[in-house]
């Protein structure tokens, strides 16, 4: 239909010349009127003149068009007569014609590929667009991150706050994509009719390797049974080309009530929405049962005072992200220990959580060696304490750093000559 209608714009309908002389001739003396052009001959003389009434212009879908005049013929007398109809100037603007079909292929091939997009070649990536999908009989969600060049830090490679959000985002975009979303920040449909959120208690990483700029990474991760009131969600991020495994994490999740700021239980009606997409499976990293030291202003070694929320550190429950805490906890973690060595493990035990207006500390300690010549030394572990000032425990941690460019290098801590 769309076709026949721009085609009909280009083409107008006309009358057949052989039915309009016969309607519009007359033979012998007289007037004869062609197409609104009349002509007299005189009795007088053989020869023929021509008049051409004035005429509006033309129109084509209810638009004027001016036309150039049409050069006349002389016949032998020298009177002016109208060019003779031919094929060539019955012809329509053929450029303009092909411009609406080229339109209308382009928008419809748009359209297709924004419906039924397929990757061209075994090697680009699956999900374009960095949404992620479902896989292995959709119970793990995938997706992938490219680093960008904004996310590397000092040692050109993407920082801990950006493989945090990379596991946080997954796990938003797993509760989506499986219809679980309600109104609430990664709370279900029931959950949000009950006011209730999902916060972590304990989170488990191992860093194997660090993605640098342009390195696509791909994340999966899926949930499983914690107890009878928690939920344990895991994840597995890789190269997305070669496939090593570049981290690895475990958490522990429970439920409170959004409004008393308590711990709750799972209903019924919350377990029978999320139970079909638990896993049968253990955690991906070993579960480490040593318990976390509390510090204090006596047994650290290093401490940070002063820490305070900004209104970007908030999330929609109105807390501070969780990805935030880990920042704060590494903020008095001695600059020594930044320079020689890398993180390469911790564990966090979230207490309870702060708001906007709240003051903290951060302590530190480092375990079984000092920090004098850190260039000669092995693995380093660190406890740590985040607080409030008056002291209530926010969160307890661990860390495990392992020396900078050891399995590469031979001088531990030294950056190589071409990387710098």
């Amino acid at each position: 239909m769309v076709a026949t209608a721009v085609t009909s714009s280009f083409f107008p309908v006309t009358s057949s010349p052989d039915s309009s002389d016969s309607k519009n001739k007359k033979l012998g003396s007289g007037s004869t009127n062609l197409g609104g052009i009349k002509s007299k001959q005189p009795a007088s003389s053989g020869s023929l003149q021509v008049k051409a009434n004035a005429q509006a212009p033309p129109k084509i879908n209810g638009t004027s068009v001016v036309t150039s005049p049409v050069e006349s013929f002389k016949n032998e007398d020298g009177a002016s007569s109208p060019p003779a109809r031919t094929f060539i100037n019955q012809l329509p603007d053929w450029s303009m014609l092909l411009a609406a079909i080229t339109t209308m292929f382009l928008a419809a091939e748009k359209q297709w590929m924004m419906l039924d997009w397929k990757p061209r070649r075994p090697d680009m990536l699956i999900d374009p667009f960095a949404i992620g999908r479902i896989v292995q009989d959709g119970l793990i969600f995938r997706q992938n991150f490219a680093i960008r060049s904004y996310e590397i830090g000092a040692d050109r490679t993407a920082s801990i706050e950006t493989l945090m959000n990379h596991l946080q985002e997954t796990a938003i975009n797993h509760c989506k994509t499986a219809g679980l979303l309600g109104e609430g920040f990664g709370a279900t449909p029931e959950m949000c009719k009950k006011n209730l959120i999902w916060v972590v208690t304990r989170m488990q990483v191992v860093f194997d390797r660090y993605p640098t700029w342009g390195d696509v990474v791909q994340v999966d991760t899926w949930v499983s049974a914690s107890g009878k009131n928690g939920m344990r969600r895991d994840w597995l991020v890789s190269d997305s080309k070669t496939g090593e495994i570049l981290t690895r994490a475990t958490s522990v999740w429970v439920m409170m009530n959004k409004v008393t700021r308590r711990l709750s239980k799972i209903p019924e009606e919350v377990r029978g929405e999320i139970e079909p997409f638990f896993m049968n499976s253990d955690p991906i990293v070993a579960e480490d049962n040593r318990k976390l030291v509390k510090l204090d202003e006596n047994t650290a070694e290093y401490v940070r005072k002063g820490l305070t929320p900004r209104w970007s550190d908030l999330d929609v429950n109105q807390h501070v992200n969780n990805v935030k805490y880990v920042g704060w906890i590494l903020e008095s973690a001695p600059l020594a220990v930044l320079e020689s060595h890398e993180l390469s493990s911790m564990t966090l035990e979230y207490r309870r959580e702060c708001g906007r207006d709240s003051v903290l500390q951060s302590l530190t300690t480092v375990s079984e060696t000092g920090v004098g010549d850190m260039a000669n030394v092995g693995e380093i572990e660190c406890q740590h304490l985040l607080r409030l000032e008056e002291g209530s425990e926010i969160v307890r941690g661990r860390t495990q750093w392992r020396p900078k460019y050891a399995k590469s290098f031979g001088n531990v801590g030294q950056i190589p000559a071409g990387n710098a």
